[in-house]
């Protein structure tokens, strides 16, 4: 496990955007932390960094919304208000996690029984210093995703 610190908003969206340069289609991020931790600035950072313009706000009452007008397809899904992850079978999860998007769920723990083998696993955690996003791939790909990614110096954007 890789972990980065976010000191502010802006660094939580900075780390997003530069996680989308390497993201492609068929990628997954499961987001995981406590209310509040800095999920869906993390997600807006990664539309911003896939081109998508448009706001970007949380789906918990829509549970997914779909942006279409970046480099691939982005799908943002918020599960928390599900009771089990057999709800997703309504929601057509396949098309989503086995689609030419890029999927980020947050709460993703709470369906981690239905996620594919491979995906990026990110918890948010409040720590001393600041919010610390730590990375646990799942698969080679996402490995290499995470060497790429904390081998940038982010210290001149705080």
């Amino acid at each position: 496990m890789v972990c980065v610190i976010s000191r502010k908003p802006e660094e939580t969206e900075y780390i997003g955007k530069r996680i989308a340069k390497f993201l492609k289609p068929g990628d997954i991020i499961s987001l995981n932390g406590d209310l509040g931790a800095g999920k869906t600035v993390f997600s807006q950072g990664i539309a911003k960094g896939l081109g998508i313009e448009e706001s970007i706000t949380s789906p918990t009452f829509t549970i997914i919304q779909e942006y279409y007008n970046g480099r691939v397809p982005f799908y943002h899904m918020d599960v928390y208000r599900l009771n089990s992850s057999d709800e997703m079978e309504d929601l057509g999860y396949e098309e989503y996690f086995y689609g030419q998007g890029i999927t980020v769920v947050e709460w993703g723990n709470s369906i981690a029984d239905i996620l594919p083998e491979e995906y990026l696993n990110i918890e948010i955690r409040q720590g001393i210093e600041g919010r610390e996003f730590c990375f646990s791939p799942k698969g080679k790909h996402y490995e290499r995703l995470v060497e790429e990614l904390t081998g940038h110096d982010y210290s001149k954007h705080r």
